[in-house]
């Protein structure tokens, strides 16, 4: 049987989404057993196609139309659902024992967010590839070159986007910013299906977007004339928590409830509580995490400029460099890590 994969004319820089299918990812050329295995075995579970979710979970698309009861619905499903998309329990401790493995977590993190703000792509679109990276890093251990984590980087923005944005480059187009390796496309694509694969296809990740719009609604009238900045500052405040794999451990409506309280600080600072969000929302765990947050931002410098901020852009750079650290600027994902007897160009197709 001989497997195609899609035709991508060279003359688009980008081009739009449409459904893939597992076959879709294997090499035209040349494919190894497993992988074919694995695929076939996908497309028999799951013979409908890969198609990015009916529902726009970035906030400021929540739909209007809805009901407060219908509202409360989807989120009880949500919070139903949301420990099924998180990385395992143990994936904290596992990789605080291997330091080599945070470093090249962290610039693989830092990476994923770099392009993500060059083709200002939806905040929930860069937080999806992290939970794909840790998702995947809880259930493999990578070699501790450089590559590998270079390439699932790519692999995870690259099914991110394909969720989440109406046109997705090329996959050559997202590997920018002078990165230590590029990969060519089948690469990319068999990365992408062993992703798939060891996500068991859960790719419609929840996350803390999910629930922002409904908790802020909670927020107090006296809020209400900073709505749509609470909004912004808190997905700010989501998305640079991102970077630091402590956060891995908290459920993402924890995540969603400990940014709003952080961004509506300010004269809404004494009407935001606990008791706003719903009560399934585990207490402890936000209290926990708001203060992570709190002195995460400390540490980072990004304290005032998120509190002071009234109208943030969409993909803060700024505060992105800030949280990297120093040095991060000119590091692509697993810089100065992987001889040149690993470069991916140089093995040959299995």
């Amino acid at each position: 049987m001989r497997v195609h994969s899609p035709a991508i004319s060279p003359h688009h820089r980008r081009r739009q989404c449409r459904p893939h299918t597992a076959v879709d990812y294997l090499p035209s050329h040349h494919h190894d057993g497993r992988l074919f295995q694995m695929a076939s075995t996908a497309t028999k579970n799951y013979p409908t196609p890969i198609t990015p979710p009916p529902r726009n979970i970035h906030p400021t698309h929540w739909p209007k139309t809805a009901s407060e009861s219908d509202e409360a619905s989807v989120i009880v499903r949500l919070l139903d659902s949301e420990r099924r998309h998180m990385p395992r329990q143990d994936y904290l401790r596992l990789r605080r024992s291997r330091p080599i493995h945070l470093i090249a977590r962290q610039n693989s993190i830092n990476y994923i967010l770099k392009v993500h703000a060059a083709y200002r792509f939806k905040p929930v679109t860069a937080f999806l590839s992290v939970n794909y990276f840790d998702r995947f890093l809880s259930s493999h251990t990578l070699p501790e070159s450089g590559w590998p984590f270079q390439l699932l980087s790519v692999a995870c923005l690259s099914l991110a986007a394909k969720m989440e944005e109406m046109y997705v480059p090329l996959l050559m187009d997202l590997q920018i910013f002078e990165p230590t390796h590029i990969f060519e496309s089948k690469t990319v694509q068999r990365m992408e299906l062993c992703v798939m694969a060891t996500l068991d296809w859960r790719l419609r990740s929840v996350t803390p977007f999910d629930y922002l719009h409904y908790f802020a609604s909670k927020v107090p009238s006296a809020a209400a004339s900073r709505f749509h900045s609470i909004l912004s500052l808190a997905s700010d405040i989501i998305l640079s928590s991102a970077r630091v794999m402590d956060f891995s451990i908290f459920p993402p409506s924890v995540m969603s409830a400990a940014a709003l309280m952080i961004s509506a600080a300010g004269e809404a600072e004494s009407l935001i509580s606990l008791e706003n969000f719903n009560e399934r929302v585990d207490r402890e765990m936000v209290s926990s995490c708001h203060q992570l947050m709190d002195q995460y931002l400390a540490d980072t410098g990004s304290a005032g400029h998120l509190k002071h901020q009234l109208s943030p852009p969409r993909s803060p750079v700024g505060l992105f460099d800030a949280a990297a650290g120093p040095g991060s600027e000119n590091q692509g994902a697993g810089s100065g890590m992987a001889s040149d007897q690993f470069l991916p160009a140089q093995r040959s197709a299995e």
